[in-house]
């Protein structure tokens, strides 16, 4: 069994921050999504492993994920020109791919749950697809699977109107390698992309047995902002134990779950979990609220922040509040204390916002 990893695209309702860095790379509760990716494929025992990159981005994933030797995956990078569709990717992969079964992980997923069980009966049953699922509230947005009775697919509907269930796909699947020819047999879509849902539409038609596998954890697609802020607020929750390495002084008071890694500084400042404070940052007569990560080497002073995503290097400063806010790497925030109310920012790498 290999896997597939999907980090390419151009994340383009994340940008600005995404002209900057990919979006697989944006950090959830202080580790970027992709590596949350590659810690299931570990439990999974996958040993082989292909990452779809954009020329565009490809430096950066490489930086992160080097070789893969940290999770015990070796690594092919394989660059997609044009993100031309899921099934377009896995076409690019055939040479990696070869006539093996194999995983594929859309890179800017989180799920609350491995997929090691999952893999297991795939092979045990033999089945030639699996495709993970999740109910939802409103499936008029997602891809929407249709199953029968003992739970096999026999339907895939892109964005329907009147959905056939509230059974939307996930961004995992697995394939035997059957699907490279179900992807010889379609043609682009009108988005002029080779959709996986069409290839896999092709196996149902041609009697393979595509099965449905249904997330009973909690799923998050990382595509835009307040997308992001919702998986940083469930993996904080759910993971963040408490565990004070840096330096806090007496006259700070630290509440509940907070994770401030080693060379981190906390001056006069009250930090109140589920909160994760990188290395070297530095908190300086300042609220942290719950649900916040603040990343490596930013510095945080006189100011009150809640429920945002501070990447590495930034500086917030004099803000009166900050909350529901996306900051870059390398970026300032700076406001007058005199200014009354709260800000909500999404701001790219390297900026400077003063208000």
């Amino acid at each position: 069994m290999k896997a597939l990893i999907l980090s390419g695209g151009r994340g383009t309702r994340l940008r600005p921050l995404t002209h900057t860095m990919a979006k697989q790379l944006v950090p959830v509760a202080n580790q970027p999504i992709l590596g949350y990716v590659m810690k299931h494929l570990q439990e999974a025992g996958i040993k082989d492993a292909g990452v779809i990159v954009a020329p565009q981005t490809q430096n950066e994933v490489r930086n992160y994920l080097k070789d893969g030797s940290l999770w015990n995956i070796s690594i092919t990078y394989i660059v997609q020109d044009e993100p031309l569709g899921l099934a377009h990717a896995v076409k690019t992969a055939r040479d990696f791919l070869g006539e093996d079964d194999f995983v594929m992980y859309l890179g800017d997923n989180l799920l609350g749950t491995g997929i090691k069980d999952a893999i297991q009966r795939f092979k045990k049953e033999g089945y030639h697809c699996m495709i993970f699922l999740k109910e939802v509230s409103d499936p008029r947005a997602f891809g929407v699977a249709e199953l029968d009775a003992q739970g096999n697919i026999v339907r895939l509907v892109e964005k329907p109107k009147v959905p056939p269930s509230n059974l939307a796909l996930v961004g995992v699947y697995i394939f035997s390698p059957v699907v490279h020819e179900a992807i010889e047999k379609i043609t682009p879509s009108w988005r002029g992309e080779l959709e996986i849902t069409d290839a896999i539409q092709v196996l149902i038609d041609s009697g393979y047995r595509v099965k449905g596998e249904i997330l009973d954890s909690w799923w998050l697609d990382t595509g835009k902002k307040d997308d992001f802020l919702a998986a940083n607020t469930t993996v904080l929750d759910e993971y963040t134990v408490r565990k004070i390495d840096g330096d806090v002084d007496q006259e700070s008071t630290i509440e509940g779950r907070v994770q401030i890694e080693a060379g981190a500084t906390i001056l006069r400042s009250t930090i109140r979990g589920p909160v994760v404070i990188g290395k070297n940052a530095v908190i300086d007569n300042s609220f942290i609220g719950p649900f916040s990560s603040i990343g490596t080497g930013s510095k945080i002073k006189d100011s009150v922040v809640e429920h945002v995503v501070i990447l590495e290097d930034s500086i917030v400063e004099g803000v009166v509040r900050l909350e529901d806010s996306l900051i870059g790497r390398n970026a300032t925030v700076k406001k007058s204390k005199s200014l009354r109310g709260a800000l909500r920012l999404m701001v790219g790498d390297h900026s400077r916002v003063e208000i």
